[in-house]
């Protein structure tokens, strides 16, 4: 099944039990049948058998996650100013059975809940309570190391880096799809090829439905290069995606765009790397597109030095538009990335920009990690604006011929107190640039994030 691919990370090893996957559906509790290896406090709902020889077994899962966060100045001083700050409170349960080797059944309900927005919650903050999930496995054996599996359903999707489709973990309502997909499982190799829509969020309990005005299609390959790269890993695919209702600095108009693309990645010695590079083409209302973007993250880790300094740096461009007033379109599309593409301010979306990122991780105590990071925004295009996390338009370029958008210092505190409770603290300061001055409202951003999890 598609969880196979995660099995090998799973396993119980020497430390305790396997760390719960942002994907929960990729978890596998096969190892709970040996009563031996129960030592968690959940690992009675984690495996409950069905049949008397195991093969048939449900599992339970979710997640309680409390937040609160605060902004100074909302989008430069354009949105209404919260009084006190925001209480988001997201609330997730999964059921997952297996019938045998070859069939599987997974669902999971969601509720999102906000209080305190001013002007009511945006559209990623609120989701009373809806079916997130709900799929059915068909998996059929290739032979040893093979699998062809089915699945069809309403379902999350995350591939790569997330840069084009992810969850949507930071904000508060995590994203879905309807469709299907076909994974193929060969050794150290997965192809995955999907069909799918979003599904649009809605407030109110059950009402989400499909998305009809966008489609998603592809295929995504990933596995092991050749023995002369040690450590790396490759992905490659095809995306095709459609949306009647796309909207860019030159209008709104019906977009088809096609997205072939490569990433390799890994770690050999204290070095880590991931690069990745696009290109798009297609169709914008009576224009063509021609679209690309490249991203590249490398770092180093001094292990055997006192908490573990990893050093590193990010630097990625998207282009954008040459020519708002023509027919054809060169904005990059990022279809579906997560929406803390940057950091947890969650202010800007990767459409025409370049940014250079340094930062620094310490591992201050054993479940204790800091980060502080620095990222500097320009625009690839003079002619295109700015866009949000959720790829709406928030400042046009009329009025500035400047690059520079601005930058932002985080600094984040994640102190994972043990498997299942988890506590993060975030602080960013945004600095507004030369175009946000000389385009409107440019007040310098404070952003402060408490958040505490529960995941079982």
């Amino acid at each position: 099944m598609v969880a196979t691919v995660a099995n090998a990370a799973l396993a119980v090893d020497r430390d305790g039990p396997p760390k719960y996957q942002k994907l929960r559906y990729e978890e596998d509790y096969r190892y709970l049948q040996d009563v031996s290896k129960r030592i968690d406090w959940f690992d009675p709902i984690k495996y409950v058998p069905l049949s008397e020889d195991g093969e048939y077994y449900l599992s339970l899962g979710g997640l309680i996650r409390e937040r609160y966060e605060y902004i100074h100045n909302p989008l430069w001083g354009q949105d209404p100013q919260d009084k006190r700050g925001v209480f988001l409170q997201r609330y997730t349960l999964h059921a997952d059975v297996h019938v045998g080797a070859y069939v599987r059944v997974f669902g999971q309900l969601h509720s999102a809940l906000e209080s305190g927005r001013r002007g009511g919650p945006s559209p990623v903050d609120e989701d009373k309570l809806d079916l997130q999930q709900a799929f059915l496995d068909i998996a059929l054996p290739l032979g040893e190391g093979r699998t062809l599996t089915l699945r069809g359903g309403r379902q999350e999707m995350s591939y790569g880096s997330a840069r084009l489709i992810d969850v949507r973990q930071g904000p508060n309502v995590r994203r879905s799809f309807d469709g299907a997909r076909m994974v193929l499982q060969w050794r150290d190799f997965r192809i995955d090829g999907l069909v799918a829509r979003p599904v649009r969020n809605e407030a109110e309990v059950f009402d989400n439905i499909t998305d009809n005005s966008q489609a998603l299609w592809g295929v995504y390959g990933m596995g092991k290069p050749v023995a002369t790269l040690p450590g790396a890993s490759v992905d490659w695919y095809y995306l095709g995606f459609e949306d009647e209702e796309a909207e860019y600095t030159q209008g709104r108009d019906h977009e088809t765009r096609h997205s072939v693309g490569a990433r390799l990645w890994g770690a050999s010695g204290g070095w880590d790397y991931n690069f990745e590079a696009l290109y798009q083409w297609g169709r914008f209302g009576r224009g063509h597109i021609r679209a690309w973007t490249a991203a590249s993250d490398i770092g180093y880790t001094w292990n055997d030095v006192r908490f573990s300094p990893r050093v590193g740096l990010r630097a990625d461009i998207a282009s954008g538009d040459r020519d708002p007033s023509d027919a054809d379109l060169e904005t990059f599309n990022p279809l579906y990335p997560r929406g803390n593409y940057f950091n947890e301010l969650a202010i800007l979306g990767p459409r025409n920009f370049f940014d250079v990122h340094p930062f620094l991780t310490l591992e201050a105590l054993q479940p204790l990690t800091l980060t502080a990071d620095w990222n500097f925004y320009w625009r690839q295009s003079v002619e295109d604006g700015i866009y949000g996390p959720n790829g709406n338009l928030i400042r046009s370029p009329e009025g500035s011929d400047s690059r520079y958008i601005g930058s932002a210092i985080s600094l984040t505190a994640d102190w994972q107190l043990n498997r299942h409770l988890n506590l993060t603290t975030i602080y960013a300061h945004f600095f507004p640039g030369s175009f946000l001055r000389e385009t409107g409202s440019a007040e310098p951003i404070d952003f402060i994030e408490f958040t505490l999890s529960l995941t079982f």
